[in-house]
């Protein structure tokens, strides 16, 4: 499988300044000139140009007028790519017009303005780039970088993206083939360990079905009078003024912080759970519609979303069984012990005793459980898969009281 590992870069002012006229040139100037093509085409009603029609016009032929021949002052290769990511932006556009997407429906391609705040620049194996053998990237026309290696890649990699993030930092993302086989030496074998449900909520990060209580960090709340003094000493400068760009980069710095702990985090956990468990099962997490509540700002502080895509990810790549079950799942609502649905009960309650086998519940512990039941990973003492069986519906849980809308249904589940 392929694999993106991103480096710290480190290059010299001038540096800086090249690498600045290659996003000018390739990330906006070209980028905006096919945009702007095919709006007029679509305007005048004339077929799309195609990709070589806007490679000839809006690189070659431009490179010779008068008005764009400092694009010659960049490599060719990240003029081409910025074309084909016009083409690929628009087949998306279509895609998710036609419902052939899924998720998200993705909005027509838009202009590109040098005030982004983030801004990115890719080069492709035949551009020439190479990593020396002191550990420098060069880059055509840019020259030698510095690389702040943390470790090293496992194989030669295909293609460098380079990154400059909204805090005026610098990155080099490469993409690399792994070796599954040399993935799986890595990790113990599967088959002698244990399987796991994660519940996952606000007030623990995650609570797992073995008893395991994961705080959870919040790294925006421990980081908000920090961020509110920044903010409001960007919010007193004058507009494109030197004093309010500093301003704005010390803002842009403290939520890199934030961001960069979170992703650390996730890592450091999800890596984890997939080194000691054969199997791990989660809720599948309404998280755009909690997003939109009351508790928006601690869903985004938790990262849910991210946390769940590199458990995805690490379980594909190491041979591990990732399992999500239904939001819908009454996890909160069952006996973990004897299978009882008890009805829905308020946030409050952490725990709570069964009405038909008096077991006394953790909310959260006994919904890890039911994450685990529900996704087929609970076992018996002969290692046969089990799941809780069907009960019949108690008099008082009948009629439309049960009835919840999605992003109750997921506010409930995940506040557990």
């Amino acid at each position: 499988m392929q694999l993106r590992y991103a480096f710290r870069l480190d290059p010299g002012p001038g540096q800086r300044v090249a690498l600045a006229r290659a996003f000018g040139c390739a990330s906006r100037v070209v980028y905006n000139d096919a945009v702007a093509a095919r709006e007029r085409a679509r305007r005048e009603g004339a077929a799309f140009p195609s990709a070589g029609a806007l490679s000839k016009m809006l690189i070659t032929e431009a490179k010779r007028s008068p008005g764009r021949q400092w694009l010659s002052e960049v490599s060719a290769v990240i003029l081409q790519q910025a074309l084909r990511d016009v083409e690929r932006a628009y087949t998306n556009f279509f895609s998710s017009l036609k419902g052939g997407r899924q998720g998200a429906r993705v909005g027509a391609p838009r202009f590109k303005s040098k005030r982004d705040a983030r801004q990115a620049i890719r080069f492709t194996a035949n551009a020439r780039w190479k990593i020396t053998e002191a550990g420098r990237l060069l880059l055509p026309k840019i020259g030698e970088v510095k690389v702040r290696w943390s470790r090293p890649l496992p194989s030669v990699p295909s293609s460098v993206t380079v990154i400059r993030d909204a805090a005026g930092r610098y990155f080099a993302s490469f993409v690399v083939e792994t070796d599954p086989g040399a993935d799986l030496a890595r990790m113990p074998e599967a088959d002698s360990l244990p399987r796991v449900g994660i519940d996952l909520g606000l007030t623990h990060f995650a609570v797992l079905s073995d008893g395991r209580v994961i705080d959870s960090p919040r790294f925006l709340r421990r980081a908000e009078k920090k961020l509110k003094k920044a903010q409001r000493e960007l919010s007193r400068k004058q507009k494109r003024s030197k004093n309010r760009e500093k301003a704005r980069l010390r803002v842009a710095r403290a939520h890199a912080q934030v961001a960069d702990g979170r992703r650390e985090f996730h890592h450091q956990l999800s890596t984890r759970l997939i080194r000691e468990n054969q199997a791990v099962a989660v809720e599948d997490l309404a998280v755009k519609g909690l997003a939109r509540t009351r508790l928006g700002k601690s869903v985004h502080d938790a990262g849910w979303a991210q946390f769940l895509a590199m458990l995805e990810y690490k379980a594909q790549r190491y041979a591990r069984v990732f399992v999500k079950v239904g939001r819908f799942e009454p996890t909160s609502q069952v006996c973990s012990v004897c299978g009882v649905k008890d009805g829905p009960k308020p946030l409050h309650v952490r725990t709570w005793t069964c009405t038909h086998c008096g077991t006394v519940h953790d909310r959260d512990h006994n919904a890890a459980k039911n994450v685990k039941q529900a996704a087929g990973l609970a076992v018996t003492a002969c290692r046969a898969q089990v799941r809780p069986g069907l009960v019949p519906a108690q008099r008082e849980e009948a009629g439309s009281r049960g009835i919840h809308t999605g992003v109750r249904a997921a506010q409930r589940h995940s506040t557990r």
